[in-house]
């Protein structure tokens, strides 16, 4: 298989880490978004993933076979519905032979308010008095992997980097009030399906995500080495 990006072919994106149930068709070539789908579902992600993907198909009027490239959301988010997104995607490309790619929530969340001067620190409430945080320059580049902190030392997320900061996501307002020198971008919880779609279009390089959950809790509180964000290849 060649490069998708010079091939006529679609992108599918798929969410389930947190309420919602999101898909995304969009052209690998130009990023046109063809169809989306959104259902608030909760619960029961895996009983549904599958509808929505073909309507989402459907509505774009594309076939499995147009499809060269799926993207999951690794996370942070619920366990189970990271693990459906995950599990639908290595499905789609075992069967279609496509390639994947991971993509994570807190960038997603972090990628609209880019491109200024300020920071931005992407911070998803996880409850229990805490939050996971993941720090970005204003061009994009990664200063802090993804982490989980108690909410009021949140200001070590920073590291110690000084300027200004934009803080995005369902903990940005609960962070607020540990670092009232920043400012509040975005208290949205889950990303939009723009901004998934737009970090699942880059190229599969060494900052491509593989599809591993991003679990930041407890046993899985572990940085994401940059030696493992890499795209995995369809088997």
């Amino acid at each position: 298989m060649g490069d998708p990006l010079t091939e006529d072919g679609r992108l599918l994106v798929i969410d389930t880490a947190g309420e919602r149930c999101a898909v995304a068709v969009a052209d690998l070539a130009t990023g046109r978004i063809f169809a989306r789908r959104e259902p608030t579902v909760g619960r029961g992600h895996g009983d549904v993933v599958m509808d929505v993907v073909a309507e989402a198909l459907a509505e774009a009027g594309a076939s499995f076979g147009e499809v060269r490239r799926v993207a999951a959301c690794v996370g942070p988010g619920s366990f189970t519905g990271i693990r459906v997104a995950m599990s639908a995607a290595k499905g789609l490309a075992l069967s279609l032979g496509c390639e994947t790619v991971g993509v994570s929530a807190l960038e997603a969340l972090a990628e609209p308010h880019l491109g200024g001067e300020a920071m931005v620190l992407a911070v998803h409430d996880a409850r229990r008095g805490e939050v996971f945080c993941a720090l970005y320059g204003a061009d994009g580049e990664i200063l802090a992997e993804p982490a989980a902190f108690a909410v009021d030392v949140v200001r070590e997320a920073l590291g110690g980097r000084a300027g200004p900061v934009i803080l995005v996501g369902s903990g940005a307002e609960g962070a607020l009030a540990h670092l009232p020198e920043a400012r509040l971008g975005s208290a949205a919880g889950e990303p939009s399906l723009d901004a998934l779609v737009r970090i699942a279009l880059r190229p599969l390089d060494s900052r491509a995500l593989a599809l591993r959950p991003l679990y930041l809790r407890g046993a899985d509180a572990k940085t994401q080495a940059p030696a493992g964000l890499r795209a995995a290849p369809a088997s």
